[in-house]
Protein backbone atom coordinates (compact mmCIF):
# COMPACT_ATOMS: atom_id res chain seq x y z
CA UNK A 1 0.00 0.00 0.00
CA UNK A 2 1.12 3.66 -1.20
CA UNK A 3 1.38 6.51 0.67
CA UNK A 4 -1.52 7.96 -1.44
CA UNK A 5 -3.74 4.60 -0.20
CA UNK A 6 -2.77 5.53 3.33
CA UNK A 7 -4.19 8.78 3.38
CA UNK A 8 -7.08 8.03 1.29
CA UNK A 9 -10.74 8.94 2.50
CA UNK A 10 -11.41 5.31 2.52
CA UNK A 11 -8.82 3.97 4.57
CA UNK A 12 -9.26 6.96 7.20
CA UNK A 13 -12.79 5.73 7.48
CA UNK A 14 -12.48 2.41 7.97
CA UNK A 15 -9.80 3.31 10.41
CA UNK A 16 -12.03 5.51 12.20
CA UNK A 17 -15.25 3.16 12.79
CA UNK A 18 -13.31 -0.24 12.98
CA UNK A 19 -12.70 -1.92 15.85
CA UNK A 20 -8.82 -0.84 16.55
CA UNK A 21 -10.49 3.19 17.78
CA UNK A 22 -12.85 0.88 19.44
CA UNK A 23 -10.44 -0.46 21.76
CA UNK A 24 -8.45 2.46 22.27
CA UNK A 25 -11.40 3.92 24.10
CA UNK A 26 -12.37 0.87 25.64
CA UNK A 27 -8.92 0.91 27.00
CA UNK A 28 -9.21 4.95 28.36
CA UNK A 29 -12.71 3.86 29.64
CA UNK A 30 -11.30 0.98 31.32
CA UNK A 31 -8.82 3.43 33.25
CA UNK A 32 -10.81 5.74 33.85
CA UNK A 33 -13.43 3.31 36.13
CA UNK A 34 -10.94 1.65 37.86
CA UNK A 35 -9.38 5.36 39.00
CA UNK A 36 -13.00 6.03 40.10
CA UNK A 37 -12.91 2.24 41.95
CA UNK A 38 -9.93 3.09 43.97
CA UNK A 39 -11.51 6.84 44.86
CA UNK A 40 -14.90 4.73 46.39
CA UNK A 41 -12.20 2.50 48.12
CA UNK A 42 -9.92 5.05 49.88
CA UNK A 43 -13.40 6.57 50.86
CA UNK A 44 -14.75 3.63 52.43
CA UNK A 45 -11.72 3.08 54.20
CA UNK A 46 -11.18 6.55 55.11
CA UNK A 47 -7.76 7.03 54.35
CA UNK A 48 -5.61 6.34 50.96
CA UNK A 49 -3.44 3.72 49.72
CA UNK A 50 -0.03 3.91 51.79
CA UNK A 51 -1.45 5.96 54.55
CA UNK A 52 -1.22 4.61 57.58
CA UNK A 53 -4.99 3.85 59.79
CA UNK A 54 -6.36 2.03 63.08
CA UNK A 55 -8.85 0.60 61.19
CA UNK A 56 -8.50 -3.02 61.16
CA UNK A 57 -10.00 -2.90 57.76
CA UNK A 58 -7.44 -2.88 54.87
CA UNK A 59 -6.76 -3.13 51.31
CA UNK A 60 -6.64 -6.34 50.09
CA UNK A 61 -5.50 -6.86 46.17
CA UNK A 62 -8.24 -6.97 43.41
CA UNK A 63 -11.07 -9.07 41.86
CA UNK A 64 -11.37 -8.96 37.89
CA UNK A 65 -15.08 -8.43 36.80
CA UNK A 66 -16.78 -8.06 33.07
CA UNK A 67 -18.63 -5.31 32.14
CA UNK A 68 -20.60 -4.68 29.04
CA UNK A 69 -20.18 -1.29 27.91
CA UNK A 70 -21.13 0.48 24.34
CA UNK A 71 -17.71 -0.41 23.22
CA UNK A 72 -17.96 -3.82 24.16
CA UNK A 73 -16.79 -6.28 27.12
CA UNK A 74 -14.40 -4.90 29.48
CA UNK A 75 -12.88 -6.62 32.53
CA UNK A 76 -12.41 -4.36 35.23
CA UNK A 77 -9.98 -4.37 38.17
CA UNK A 78 -12.18 -3.92 41.58
CA UNK A 79 -10.38 -3.28 44.46
CA UNK A 80 -11.11 -5.74 47.38
CA UNK A 81 -11.49 -4.95 51.34
CA UNK A 82 -10.48 -7.68 53.91
CA UNK A 83 -13.79 -7.24 55.56
CA UNK A 84 -15.38 -7.76 52.49
CA UNK A 85 -17.65 -5.05 53.30
CA UNK A 86 -16.70 -2.78 50.12
CA UNK A 87 -19.25 -2.69 47.55
CA UNK A 88 -18.43 -0.05 44.81
CA UNK A 89 -21.23 2.19 43.76
CA UNK A 90 -20.81 2.52 39.52
CA UNK A 91 -20.00 -1.31 39.64
CA UNK A 92 -21.82 -2.90 42.49
CA UNK A 93 -21.16 -6.72 43.14
CA UNK A 94 -23.73 -8.22 41.32
CA UNK A 95 -24.86 -5.38 39.06
CA UNK A 96 -23.39 -3.56 35.87
CA UNK A 97 -21.83 -0.14 35.40
CA UNK A 98 -24.60 2.60 36.36
CA UNK A 99 -26.09 3.81 33.69
CA UNK A 100 -24.66 7.31 31.87
CA UNK A 101 -21.31 6.81 33.20
CA UNK A 102 -20.05 4.77 30.45
CA UNK A 103 -20.98 7.84 27.74
CA UNK A 104 -18.60 10.83 29.43
CA UNK A 105 -15.49 8.93 30.70
CA UNK A 106 -13.91 9.27 27.94
CA UNK A 107 -13.87 12.90 27.56
CA UNK A 108 -12.71 13.32 31.03
CA UNK A 109 -9.38 12.43 29.61
CA UNK A 110 -9.68 15.39 26.63
CA UNK A 111 -7.70 18.29 27.46
CA UNK A 112 -10.08 21.71 27.62
CA UNK A 113 -12.64 19.21 30.23
CA UNK A 114 -12.32 21.94 32.73
CA UNK A 115 -12.35 19.93 36.87
CA UNK A 116 -15.20 21.36 37.71
CA UNK A 117 -16.93 20.65 34.91
CA UNK A 118 -15.54 16.65 35.72
CA UNK A 119 -16.79 16.48 39.07
CA UNK A 120 -20.28 18.02 38.84
CA UNK A 121 -20.49 15.00 36.11
CA UNK A 122 -19.09 12.64 38.60
CA UNK A 123 -21.61 13.79 41.03
CA UNK A 124 -24.59 13.24 38.55
CA UNK A 125 -23.05 10.09 37.69
CA UNK A 126 -23.54 8.59 41.35
CA UNK A 127 -27.16 10.64 41.71
CA UNK A 128 -26.35 12.66 43.96
CA UNK A 129 -26.06 9.01 46.22
CA UNK A 130 -22.49 9.55 48.38
CA UNK A 131 -21.37 12.50 50.37
CA UNK A 132 -19.08 15.60 49.46
CA UNK A 133 -16.35 14.02 50.78
CA UNK A 134 -16.37 10.73 48.41
CA UNK A 135 -16.95 12.91 45.34
CA UNK A 136 -13.86 14.94 46.29
CA UNK A 137 -12.00 11.73 46.77
CA UNK A 138 -12.96 10.09 43.68
CA UNK A 139 -12.73 13.12 41.50
CA UNK A 140 -9.20 13.93 42.91
CA UNK A 141 -7.91 10.00 41.70
CA UNK A 142 -9.33 10.38 38.19
CA UNK A 143 -8.00 14.22 37.85
CA UNK A 144 -4.49 12.62 38.60
CA UNK A 145 -4.40 9.97 36.63
CA UNK A 146 -5.89 12.22 33.87
CA UNK A 147 -2.87 15.05 34.08
CA UNK A 148 -0.47 11.67 34.07
CA UNK A 149 -2.35 10.63 30.88
CA UNK A 150 -2.96 13.43 28.88
CA UNK A 151 0.85 14.48 29.60
CA UNK A 152 2.85 11.48 29.29
CA UNK A 153 6.10 11.63 26.76
CA UNK A 154 5.57 10.40 23.32
CA UNK A 155 7.38 8.37 20.41
CA UNK A 156 9.69 11.25 18.57
CA UNK A 157 8.90 9.62 15.41
CA UNK A 158 5.79 7.82 14.09
CA UNK A 159 5.12 6.70 10.90
CA UNK A 160 1.42 7.69 10.35
CA UNK A 161 -0.56 9.70 12.32
CA UNK A 162 -4.54 9.58 11.35
CA UNK A 163 -6.47 12.77 13.08
CA UNK A 164 -10.14 13.67 12.84
CA UNK A 165 -13.02 14.16 14.79
CA UNK A 166 -15.17 12.02 17.22
CA UNK A 167 -18.47 13.26 18.71
CA UNK A 168 -18.71 12.84 22.60
CA UNK A 169 -21.12 13.58 25.60
CA UNK A 170 -19.71 16.20 27.38
CA UNK A 171 -20.53 18.57 30.19
CA UNK A 172 -19.87 22.26 29.57
CA UNK A 173 -21.75 24.96 31.96
CA UNK A 174 -23.87 22.44 33.94
CA UNK A 175 -25.02 20.63 30.70
CA UNK A 176 -24.33 17.65 28.68
CA UNK A 177 -24.19 18.53 24.98
CA UNK A 178 -22.46 16.68 22.23
CA UNK A 179 -19.33 18.03 21.37
CA UNK A 180 -16.39 17.37 19.19
CA UNK A 181 -13.48 15.62 20.76
CA UNK A 182 -10.18 15.26 18.40
CA UNK A 183 -8.01 12.72 18.20
CA UNK A 184 -4.65 11.81 17.16
CA UNK A 185 -3.91 8.06 16.67
CA UNK A 186 -0.17 6.98 16.12
CA UNK A 187 1.55 3.97 14.18
CA UNK A 188 5.08 3.56 16.19
CA UNK A 189 8.01 2.13 14.69
CA UNK A 190 7.33 -1.05 16.38
CA UNK A 191 4.16 -1.77 14.67
CA UNK A 192 1.56 -1.09 17.43
CA UNK A 193 -0.60 2.01 17.33
CA UNK A 194 -1.61 4.36 20.24
CA UNK A 195 -3.83 7.12 21.09
CA UNK A 196 -1.75 10.09 21.27
CA UNK A 197 -4.00 12.56 22.82
CA UNK A 198 -7.34 13.68 23.07
CA UNK A 199 -8.55 17.50 22.24
CA UNK A 200 -11.38 18.71 23.38
CA UNK A 201 -12.21 22.07 20.60
CA UNK A 202 -15.24 24.41 19.96
CA UNK A 203 -14.71 24.55 16.11
CA UNK A 204 -12.42 22.72 14.13
CA UNK A 205 -9.82 24.45 12.43
CA UNK A 206 -6.65 24.64 11.20
CA UNK A 207 -5.62 27.11 13.98
CA UNK A 208 -7.04 24.31 16.11
CA UNK A 209 -5.25 21.71 15.33
CA UNK A 210 -2.18 23.98 15.55
CA UNK A 211 -2.37 24.21 19.29
CA UNK A 212 -2.51 20.30 19.39
CA UNK A 213 0.12 19.78 16.89
CA UNK A 214 2.69 21.38 19.18
CA UNK A 215 1.37 19.83 21.92
CA UNK A 216 2.25 16.73 20.83
CA UNK A 217 5.68 18.05 19.92
CA UNK A 218 6.40 19.57 23.57
CA UNK A 219 5.63 16.02 25.26
CA UNK A 220 8.84 14.72 22.53
CA UNK A 221 7.67 14.08 19.12
CA UNK A 222 9.72 15.21 16.76
CA UNK A 223 8.91 13.82 13.46
CA UNK A 224 5.77 12.50 11.38
CA UNK A 225 6.32 10.56 8.30
CA UNK A 226 2.66 10.27 7.05
CA UNK A 227 -0.55 12.20 8.06
CA UNK A 228 -4.19 11.25 7.27
CA UNK A 229 -6.34 13.98 7.89
CA UNK A 230 -9.60 15.03 6.41
CA UNK A 231 -8.03 17.33 4.24
CA UNK A 232 -9.63 20.86 6.16
CA UNK A 233 -8.93 23.83 4.39
CA UNK A 234 -5.12 24.83 5.93
CA UNK A 235 -3.79 21.29 7.81
CA UNK A 236 -1.05 20.73 5.53
CA UNK A 237 0.15 23.87 6.08
CA UNK A 238 -0.16 23.95 9.54
CA UNK A 239 1.52 20.04 9.79
CA UNK A 240 3.99 21.43 7.90
CA UNK A 241 4.76 24.23 10.03
CA UNK A 242 5.25 22.47 12.99
CA UNK A 243 6.50 19.72 11.44
CA UNK A 244 8.82 21.15 8.89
Amino acid sequence: MDATDLMSDEFFKQFKTGHELNDFLKQIQKRGIEKMLEGELDEHLGYEKNQKSASSNSRNGFANKKVRTSYGESEIEVPRDRDASFNPMIIPKRGNMVEGLENIIVSFYAKGMSNSDIQEQIWESYNFEVSTSAISRITSKIIDDIIVWQNRPLEPVYLIVWMDGIVFKVRENSKVINKTVYIAVGLRRDGKKEVLGLWLGKKESSSYWMSVLTDMKARGLQDILITATDNLNGFTDTIRNVFP
